[in-house]
């Protein structure tokens, strides 16, 4: 029994091995892009949810801020109108103590004259 190898069937031989080998490879490569893919699509569910909760908060965190603004804007307005009346108080107080003083000023004059 002899059992002839030739060039040509060795060749095909080991193109049909590597072939058998690259196809297996190509078998693990796809089933792992597989799960690879599965979990980025698991990944961008999860940004696609947080995205929406924080287009959610950011509205509401524009609405509260817009009050805020109008709050601050109103407390604003009304503590410039209470520096006119504090003004206006102040100048009455000063103009007390104005005559006050000249009140003082010609009672120690009298006295002064008195004596």
């Amino acid at each position: 029994m002899t059992i002839t190898i030739t060039w040509q069937g060795a060749l095909l031989t080991a193109i049909a091995v590597l072939g058998i080998i690259l196809l297996i490879y190509l078998i693990v490569l796809i089933s792992n892009l597989i799960k690879t893919v599965k979990n980025a699509n698991k990944v961008l569910e999860d940004a696609q949810v947080i995205s929406a909760i924080a287009a959610d908060k950011a509205k509401k965190i524009d609405g509260i801020v817009d009050g805020i603004s109008d709050t601050v804007s109103t407390v604003v307005d009304t503590v410039n109108g209470n520096k006119n009346i504090i003004s206006a108080a102040t100048n009455v107080v000063n103009a007390a103590a104005g005559l006050a003083g000249m009140v003082n000023r010609s009672e120690k004059k009298k006295e002064k004259e008195e004596e």
